[in-house]
This record gives structure tokens, sequence and C-alpha cells, in this order.
């Protein structure tokens, strides 16, 4: 048997992996609107400009997809709002960084798709709703650890255990964000008001300019 061609291999390598992040974008959109159940995979398929049977070339299932998209959209937050995050030294700056990002982040429509997920599989034992726990367990320890130092350094007051705080800080920009869907600017400003109201900051005056960052 003949080889390919190492070029004719990596264009087929770009083109399964532009395939693939299409279908996940797709799939994000549908679960974000319809909900896991409601879902038809033929029409995450056309929607992203594929057939069917291309998407079954990828994902065996519903189930599988929805864990890929899942895992897409941690790692997309992560890229887009955790790492920025990471780059701040203070704890305290770092959650007001990881809040703004959020805003942002959510600004796109395939945003919801965690919230949405959650809301369907909440109590459930299944594959995506232990996926979704995973993912919000590892932002709550590193929320709260970022909360822990703040509290030790005087940097924010005394207050209830970081881990507490942090779901309060985490259940705060998901609610706030999903009401504030498309009102650009103000998304930005008020979830950063909410969580220095909620980790005992002093107010800060905002401008729009800082707003459209």
């Amino acid at each position: 048997m003949t080889a390919r061609p190492e070029g004719v291999r990596e264009k087929q390598a770009d083109r399964r992996a532009r395939t693939r992040s299409a279908l996940l974008e797709s799939a994000a959109r549908g679960f974000s609107t319809y909900g896991y159940g409601n879902v038809a995979l033929e029409r995450v398929a056309a929607e992203a400009g594929y057939t069917r049977g291309a998407l079954y070339h990828l994902f065996a299932n519903k189930e599988e997809l929805a864990l890929a998209v899942v895992e897409w959209v941690e790692e997309t937050w992560n890229a887009e709002v955790g790492g920025p995050a990471a780059q701040e030294t203070d704890p305290v700056d770092a959650l007001l960084v990881m809040a703004r990002g959020h805003a942002v982040y959510c600004r796109r429509d395939v945003a919801r798709v965690m919230r949405a997920l959650s809301v369907e599989f909440s109590g459930q034992d299944h594959a995506v709703g232990r996926a979704l726990s995973g993912v919000i367990d590892r932002l709550a320890t590193g929320c709260a650890d970022r909360i822990a130092a703040a509290q030790e350094s005087g940097a924010i007051p005394p207050g209830p255990p970081p881990r507490e705080v942090a779901l309060a800080y985490i259940g705060t920009l998901e609610g706030l964000v999903s009401s504030l869907a498309g009102h650009v600017p103000h998304d930005v400003e008020l979830v950063e008001r909410a969580v220095r109201g909620l980790l005992g900051l002093p107010p800060k005056a905002y401008t729009v300019t800082e707003a459209q960052e």
C-alpha cells in the first residue's frame, strides 16, 4: 500500500479540523437554542454546511457530539477568558478580568450552551451532566483559590468560605450575563459592578470605552 504524501495528509487533517470546528459551533448553537433533547443532528450538519454523513463520520451519536461541544466550549473559554485572567498576578485583578472577559465571551451565540445543557441534565446520572460538573468544579476550584488568596492578603474582606463565594461568583456571572444578552456595552459594566459587590470591593467609576474593550 502506497503511503499518502505528507502534504496530502496535512491537507486532509486541516480539512477534518475545519469540518469538526464548524460542526461543533453549529451544535453549540443548536443546544443553546433547542436543548439536547430537541436538537436534530441533520439540522446541525446542514447549518454547518455539511451532510449528516459527514457529522456521523466524526461523531458516533448525539451524546458524543454533546461531550465534544462541552470540551470545545471549555477550551475556547480558557483561551479567551481564562488565559488572560491567568496572566494577572493579583487574585482580585484576575477575578475582575475573568468577569469582564466572560461578559464579552457570552456575546457569542454559542456561549449559553453550557447553561442550557446544565439545566437539562441537572440531577441526572448522564455522561454529559458529569462532563459539565467537571467543568464547573475546575472553574470553582480556580476561583476559590484566588478568593482565598485575596481574603488572606486582606484585598477582600473575610466572609463565607472561598468555595461558597466562588460558586456565588460563577452563578452571578452566568445569571447576569444571560439576562443581559445583547446589551452591549452595559453587560461588561454591570457584571463588574455585581462581582465587586459580591467580593466586598468598592465600586468603580466606569467608562463606555472600557466597556467596549
